[in-house]
């Protein structure tokens, strides 16, 4: 087999893998330990009925799911009903083909890329196709027929108006970094600088993670279902399969979040301080890139279990009034501090500093009100 060849097999090797591999690390990975986390926060014993630990949970989920009745709404629009879900899900599994996820490997003499795609406009394709996702939401909620999915689907999408905005000026912080719009790039530029764009971009990263919890419609941003409003809102008149669907595009996007988090700001594959703790290099990149994205995935567990829901105009006011003059000012900073050095990156190390000591006054502070707190209710 030649080279060019086995490479070709290899690419479609890697996209089957993110097809088949991802769906099943949702279902019995992320939602197993989804929920005996928030049986531990919640003080209860969460899955532990089927399987040891109830580690088989997810396989019992998913044959409920294949098995039951399929319904659809008498006056439903059929064909937008079925294209919904699966709107929703496509994007996000796609979006997953530009994603570094670790350095290449050689196999059987050729070098391979963990990565499907290293497109040189990557960023600006991925807000483009996971922009989509809510399309199939917007859909689902308008083809049931139902008031409340309709209110789910119009929520959706005000929210995703709402926060794509705060989003995309969040990355252009990024950009104005690496001088790059390829995502594999983003991650080598932030080796060569020996320094993860989370210091000197830590408003930006704020900005983009709570506008991809808003956009993933997570807790406590999660307005669209909203349980207590709107029944379940946009799936609503959603079952079986196309449910599971659903279900498996709101996780895949989260995934998704996570991992583009971890690449823009947190060195991708890089091990933490590589230039002072040259010995970390020795674990392969991509254990490095899937511990990350594990912490965010706990975050968004976290965040579900322990903050209540905003009501709407909240919701609003927070993206419009908040998040957008935040990042203008932000992007007018790091150019500023990108001009001051654009060799080096001087300008963006002393920004990194300042962040940081605000970062660690910050805490101390949030310890020693906790302290006082303590103190004032000892009788």
């Amino acid at each position: 087999m030649s080279p060019a060849t086995l490479q070709t097999v290899l690419t479609a090797v890697k996209i089957l893998l993110i097809v088949l591999v991802v769906p099943a690390i949702v279902g019995f990975v992320i939602v197993y330990a989804e929920r005996r986390i928030m049986g531990f926060m919640q003080g209860r014993l969460g899955p532990n009925r089927v399987g040891p630990q109830g580690l088989l949970q997810g396989l019992a989920d998913l044959l409920k799911l294949v098995t039951k009745e399929d319904l659809t709404p008498t006056r439903a629009e059929k064909v937008s009903h079925f294209l919904g879900p699966v709107l929703s899900v496509i994007p996000a599994l796609t979006a997953l083909a530009l994603i570094p996820f670790g350095e290449s490997i050689r196999i059987a003499g050729v070098e391979t890329p963990l990565w499907v795609a290293d497109v040189n406009v990557g960023l600006l394709f991925l807000l483009g196709i996971t922009s989509i996702g809510v399309y199939g939401i917007i859909l689902g909620g308008w083809a049931s027929n139902n008031k409340f999915s309709l209110l789910g689907g119009l929520r959706s999408a005000a929210q995703l108006v709402s926060y794509e905005v705060p989003m995309g000026l969040a990355i252009v912080a990024v950009l104005l970094m690496s001088r790059s719009l390829s995502l594999v790039e983003i991650v080598r530029v932030q080796d060569r600088l020996h320094l993860w764009f989370v210091f000197p971009g830590l408003l930006s990263f704020f900005l983009y993670f709570v506008s991809g919890v808003a956009e993933t419609n997570r807790n406590p941003f999660d307005l669209p279902e909203a349980e207590s409003e709107l029944v379940s809102g946009f799936n609503t008149e959603y079952s079986g399969i196309k449910f599971a669907f659903y279900f498996l595009g709101e996780y895949t996007a989260m995934i998704v979040v996570s991992s583009v988090a971890v690449t823009l700001f947190f060195g991708g594959w890089l091990p933490p301080f590589p230039h002072l703790l040259p010995g970390l290099r020795a674990v392969p990149g991509i254990v490095w890139f899937l511990l990350k994205v594990g912490f965010f995935i706990f975050c968004y567990i976290w965040f579900r279990s322990t903050f209540p829901r905003y009501r709407f105009d909240q919701l609003m006011n927070l993206g419009w009034k908040w998040l957008i003059p935040m990042a203008l000012v932000n992007i007018m900073v790091v150019a500023g501090c990108v001009l001051a050095d654009t060799v080096h990156g001087r300008g963006l190390r002393v920004l990194g500093g300042v962040f940081t000591a605000f970062f660690v006054v910050l805490f101390l502070l949030a310890k020693l009100r906790r302290k006082l707190a303590v103190a004032e209710a000892r009788p």
